[in-house]
């Protein structure tokens, strides 16, 4: 199998201008002043250092943009991989959680590299919705710690035990904390209203105005709120410390399951974002090549003390919006960020982890598709089942369950939905028929037609018992018209090899008509048609009902000698 390797920054490059990277500095100048706050609210909120967010976004975001499929995707943490990083980290800690991002990385390389990117598309949108909504919500019940200030030491990561300690501790709200929260919400929540009003407001993204305001607020007050500093010590103004994290052998059977999770939201995540952006710039990104580059970085971001990382739909929307139409705006992000932590990142010291919470409260409310819940009345039941099912077990149990519960949700109801669409029904052929030798001497027919609707699968291989229900009658040759019969599987093959052994048992005679070219590639590979005899197999029914013609004297005195 021939791979192919080739980054969308190498079909940019010629014919790339002054122009152009004009707008490519200013779009990635943008994205990476808005990058530096959610990468630090999605570090903390995911349990780890905002450290290990903002050289997730440079490391990874680098990689992503250079080598990625799309001409604007820009890569880094997200809020989707939030109750996930959590739950890895409360559960098997930071060592393994870097441990299980590489082996992530390598599953999406070699999804990339086999070409499966297509594949990801097959997930239905109801999984999508439900998931999405999901992780929302947990996204922020996962906030109300910071947001209220509580003084919880290690907040569990299973919803009910979560709910419980929350609970257990809503005694200790603190005020300051929750009055910078709450105007720190509410503030974001109204910023583009205000914006609007407010010509300085439009030349800063939302999450930095209410980092910068948040932060002076906290200080010139003398707020008595826990910062980055306090709990975390600063950020350091020097590159990390490169290496592989510290694992052993035997840790790494009880990683390959959360780096499933891992590699699956990444994918799922990345695709969705890049065909976004396809729709804004009217173009098409190659979701193999992105799988690679996701891969590539998030293999390499853990050598640096990062973790995960996926394509950003927020971030990526905001390059366009800001002129970005290369690679080149996403590498520029990336050396924005590296710059504002080799120059200004003692000052991240005295941002309150209260304005950040509401960051990310904020990106929860706005990630969530809430319309479709209201919609849902629409919708038919096994529409609603897949998709509240999905959204319900990702909020009280695990995301990998609840895709794996919504894919075999939406594939038991799609065979029952094709198995009800696939139909045999008995063919009147009184008009056609009109010869004595088609009738019995009581007038009924020595020639049963039946018709195949759709497709003849595992799942509707069944209906092929009506022709042998005693009820039909006793034909001495039955014709199956497959005109309609669009495909057939393995499943329904043996059932018409068993159709065609309980026919020669009583004596009867099969013929077919009409074969399209999937179910006839098959049932000449299989032998069927050796079986059944190329003279029995017609092109139509007037040539079936013309060969029953020829079989029916030979029939009636008792049958060849065959059948």
């Amino acid at each position: 199998m021939k791979i192919a390797f080739r980054p969308k920054l190498l079909d940019c490059l010629p014919g790339y201008n002054k122009e152009q990277f004009g707008k490519d500095l200013a779009a990635g100048i943008t994205v990476g002043v808005l990058a530096l706050p959610l990468a630090m609210a999605f570090a903390i909120a995911s349990g780890l250092s905002p450290t290990a967010g903002i050289w997730t976004a440079i490391v990874a975001g680098l990689i992503i943009a250079a080598l990625g499929g799309s001409r604007v995707q820009i890569g880094g943490p997200t809020g989707a991989f939030i109750p996930i990083i959590y739950g890895i980290v409360a559960v098997h800690g930071v060592s393994n959680l870097l441990g299980a991002t590489m082996l992530a990385g390598a599953m999406l390389l070699a999804m990339g590299l086999a070409r499966l990117g297509q594949l990801i598309r097959f997930i239905p949108v109801t999984v999508v919705i439900g998931f999405t909504n999901g992780i929302a919500v947990v996204i922020f019940l996962a906030q109300i710690k910071d947001f209220f200030g509580l003084q919880i030491d290690n907040l569990p990561a299973e919803f009910f035990a979560r709910i419980k300690v929350l609970a257990a501790h809503a005694h200790s709200v603190d005020l300051p904390t929750l009055g910078l929260s709450l105007a720190c919400f509410l503030f974001l929540l109204s910023y583009n209203r205000l914006a609007q009003k407010l010509k300085l407001l439009q030349r800063a993204p939302g999450p930095l105005a209410v980092l910068l305001l948040g932060t002076v607020a906290a200080f010139v007050l003398d707020l008595p709120v826990e910062t980055i500093g306090s709990r975390f010590n600063g950020i350091p103004q020097e590159l990390p410390a490169f290496g592989l994290p510290d694992l052993s052998i035997h840790d790494f059977g009880k990683l390959i399951s959360p780096a499933i999770t891992i590699a699956l939201l990444g994918a799922i995540e990345s695709l969705l974002s890049a065909r976004v952006a396809d729709s804004q710039i009217d173009d098409r990104h190659d979701p193999n090549q992105e799988l690679i580059a996701q891969g590539l970085a998030n293999m390499v971001a853990p050598l640096f003390g990062g973790f995960a990382a996926t394509g950003a739909i927020a971030r990526t929307s905001t390059n366009v919006k800001s002129g970005g139409r290369t690679p080149i705006a996403g590498m520029v992000h990336a050396v924005v960020l590296l710059g504002i932590v080799l120059i200004a990142a003692p000052l991240a010291a005295y941002v309150p982890l209260a304005t950040l919470s509401a960051i990310v409260m904020v990106v929860a409310i706005n990630m969530g598709e809430w319309h479709h819940f209201r919609e849902l009345r629409r919708f038919s039941y096994n529409y609603r089942i897949i998709l509240l099912a999905t959204f319900l077990v990702t909020v009280l149990f695990d995301l990998t369950v609840a895709v794996e519960l919504g894919m075999v949700l939406a594939s038991l109801f799609f065979i029952y939905r094709m198995s009800e669409l696939t139909r045999v029904e008995r063919r009147h052929l009184r008009e056609e028929a009109t010869e004595p030798q088609f009738l019995y001497p009581d007038g009924t027919m020595r020639v049963a037609a039946w018709q195949l609707f759709g497709s003849l699968f595992f799942g509707a291989v069944n209906k092929l018992e009506v022709l042998l229900d005693p009820a039909a009658g006793h034909p001495e040759v039955v014709i199956l018209d497959m005109t309609q019969l669009i495909q057939l599987d393995t499943t329904g093959l043996e059932g018409l090899d068993n159709l065609l052994d309980k026919l020669k048992k009583r004596g009867c005679m099969l013929l077919v008509c009409g074969l399209n070219s999937q179910p006839g590639s098959l049932l000449y590979r299989s032998g069927f048609i050796d079986h059944l005899g190329d003279e029995n197999v017609c092109t139509d029914l007037s040539a079936a009902l013309a060969r029953a013609y020829i079989l029916l004297p030979n029939l009636m005195g008792g049958g060849e000698e065959d059948y």
